[in-house]
C-alpha cells in the first residue's frame, strides 16, 4: 500500500458543512481557526475536510432588515440541503444572527446541528461566570434566539441600551461585514464594554462573528467570549471524534 492509500484509510475525521457568506469577512475565519487546530492536533500538513456553501449575502440582508425571515430561511435551508447532499456529516452556521433561524435548518436536514450558544454557554459555566454582557446586531441583542439558551444555562445575559445596540449595529453591517476596521469603532465597543461592567457584567460575549475582527482581549477591561473562536473548536471536535 502507498503512503498515500495509509492516510486516506487512516483518516477518521468526519466531514463538516459550513453555511458561510454572512460575511465572508468572518467565514474566513472559520476555515483559519479550524484548519489550524485541526493541524494543531494530528500534525503540520493535516487539515480539516470542509464543505462551504458561501451565500451572497445582499438578499439575505435585505431580507432581515425588512423583516422577511422567511425569504431568508429558504435561502440558508437551500445551502444546509445542498451541503448535505456533498456529504457534509453536520453543519455549522458561520453566524449568530442567522441562528434565529436555527429551527428551520433542523427541520430542513436530518444531521447534527453545532449551535453557536452551546460552546458558549459551556466555556461561560468553565469559566464560573453568572453575568454575561452580549454585544452582536440588533437583532441578536433584543430577540432572544440566543439569550434564551444562554439564560437557560443559569446565566443572567445584560445588552447594552438601544441607542447603544443602533451604534453597535451599523458598525457591523457598514464597517466590518465590509472589511473596514477602524479605531474610532473600537471605542465604540470598549464604552459598552465599560457599561456593561458597570452593570456587573463579569464577561463580554462578542455574539457577532465580525466583532472579533475588531476587538481583541487586549482591548477589553472585561474577559472575551469570543463566539467565532468557540464555535469553530466545537467544529473541531466534532470533525476530530473519530480520531481517537
Amino acid at each position: 500500500m502507498s503512503s498515500h492509500q495509509s492516510i486516506l484509510t487512516e483518516t477518521n475525521m468526519r466531514t463538516i458543512g459550513l453555511i458561510g457568506g454572512m460575511s465572508w469577512e468572518s467565514s474566513v475565519e472559520y476555515y483559519r481557526i479550524i484548519n489550524q487546530g485541526v493541524r494543531a492536533r494530528l500534525g503540520p500538513l493535516r487539515s480539516a475536510p470542509l464543505l462551504l456553501y458561501s451565500v451572497d449575502f445582499g438578499p439575505v440582508e435585505q431580507a432581515q432588515h425588512a423583516g422577511r425571515w422567511h425569504d431568508a430561511s429558504a435561502i440558508l435551508c437551500d445551502a444546509a440541503r445542498r451541503l448535505q447532499a456533498g456529504g457534509a456529516e453536520a453543519i455549522v452556521l458561520c453566524t449568530n444572527t442567522m441562528h434565529l433561524l436555527a429551527g428551520d435548518i433542523t427541520a430542513a436536514v436530518p444531521l447534527p446541528f453545532l449551535h453557536i450558544a452551546d460552546p458558549v454557554a459551556r466555556t461561560a459555566r468553565q469559566q464560573g461566570l453568572r453575568t454575561v454582557g452580549l454585544l452582536g446586531t440588533a437583532f441578536t441583542m433584543r430577540q432572544p434566539f440566543l439569550r434564551a439558551l444562554l439564560e437557560a444555562q443559569a446565566l443572567a445575559v445584560l445588552v447594552p441600551p438601544e441607542e447603544e445596540q443602533d451604534a453597535l449595529h451599523d458598525i457591523i453591517y457598514a464597517e466590518l461585514c465590509a472589511g473596514i476596521v477602524r479605531a474610532a469603532s473600537r471605542d465604540v465597543y470598549r464604552r459598552a464594554i465599560d457599561a456593561l461592567a458597570a452593570r456587573g457584567a463579569q464577561a463580554v460575549i462578542l455574539g457577532c462573528t465580525e466583532i472579533s475582527l475588531l476587538l481583541q482581549q487586549e482591548h477589553s477591561a472585561l474577559p472575551l467570549l469570543d463566539s467565532t473562536l468557540l464555535h469553530a473548536q466545537a467544529a473541531i471536535d466534532f470533525i476530530l471524534d473519530g480520531e481517537g
